[in-house]
């Protein structure tokens, strides 16, 4: 049986409502690191404890090979979350990416032990961390891609560079990270002795990837170091041209945090410019969609007539039609085309 005190189990609508009452200021930041970690379950109730009692939010994965979190800090906490961190051999000086935008990014904590920190369902004897590719500086990164035979490979899903990607990047047409490195294999097969150039949010997917390109053959790799939060940050305060456009998606509550005003996506149903990722507003649905601001009014914040109507009916009318599934009428996307389309 689940020890209470170590899960939330406050109902979304109440938590959101004490983050309003808050009166102090949130810092978001991010980090991993591939380690060894033992006595999983004790691991992640420890730190459930701990960061529970300091009011951090957020979601963390922790597995044999490490640890991969997002979390909000409320800042007059951040010194003593540190020294908490501090007291694990582990997560000892383990470098932090802050946001490029705060904002609400999350309204509990939620600490999960995985197979995986990264998702992309690799056997050990697919990979070594003891060999990833090289980290290069924002700086750097600039500099190489500048170079005319450099290969530049966005390690993301579809949904996620739609908004957002380096100038001329490889950006690979998958919806998870399971079939991402296949399908960059794929890609990238003859260029074996290029120099290979990747990046994504924060640098915990492309560090095990750059090591599976490297056990596959692949001789020069090299990684953005803290992702696309790092170079938003350069770009931001240190003068670096950004040769990134658009908006760095992120998986929280705030969907995106914007590197540059360019807005290189369109609405999924008028096909506008916009490149603002809405999770629509019908429970049953939740897809996750793009849709404009004029989009946004006339579908109260839903991805079609069809979950609005669903939505604005009464809480029995939900629970009459949920007993019969072939009646209710939910959205999700074509993968494809970036199009909300109708299933049953």
């Amino acid at each position: 049986m689940k020890n209470p005190s170590l899960y939330n189990e406050k109902s979304k609508k109440d938590l959101l409502e004490e983050l309003k009452l808050e009166s102090f200021k949130r810092l978001t930041c991010s980090f991993y690191r591939y380690v060894s970690i033992v006595n999983l379950n004790s691991f992640r109730d420890l730190l459930y404890e701990e960061w529970s009692a300091l009011k951090i939010f957020g979601r963390v994965y922790v597995s044999n090979e490490g640890i991969n979190a997002q979390i909000s800090c409320p800042q007059h906490n951040w010194k003593s979350y540190n020294e908490k961190l501090n007291t694990h051999r582990v997560l000892k000086d383990i470098p932090k990416n802050f946001a490029v935008e705060e904002g609400n990014s999350f309204h509990k904590l939620v600490i999960k032990v995985k197979d995986e920190i990264v998702a992309y369902g690799l056997n050990t004897n697919e990979y070594d961390m003891n060999f990833v590719g090289k980290h290069l500086s924002p700086r750097e990164f600039n500099s190489a891609m500048n170079r005319p035979k450099s290969i530049i490979v966005d390690m993301r899903n579809y949904y996620e560079s739609e908004v957002g990607k380096f100038k001329g990047a490889i950006a690979p047409s998958v919806e998870t990270s399971r079939e991402l490195l296949p399908e960059i294999k794929r890609l990238l097969k003859g260029k074996e002795e290029s120099e290979i150039l990747m990046y994504c949010t924060g640098g915990v997917r492309c560090e095990k990837a750059s090591s599976f390109f490297i056990h596959n053959g692949f001789k020069n790799i090299n990684q953005l170091t803290g992702g696309i939060i790092n170079y938003g940050h350069q770009v931001r305060n240190n003068n670096l041209e950004s040769q990134f456009i658009g908006k760095n998606f992120v998986f929280d509550a705030r969907l995106g945090e914007r590197i540059t005003d360019d807005v290189i996506s369109n609405c999924h149903q008028c096909g506008g410019t916009s490149d603002n990722h809405i999770d629509c507003n019908n429970d049953a649905c939740h897809i996750l969609f793009i849709q404009c601001y004029k989009c946004s009014k006339k579908y109260d914040q839903c991805c079609s007539i069809e979950c609005m109507e669903f939505n604005r009916l009464s809480e029995d009318e939900k629970r009459t039609l949920r007993k019969d599934p072939d009646q209710v009428v939910s959205m999700t996307r074509n993968s494809t085309s970036g199009k909300p389309r109708l299933i049953t």
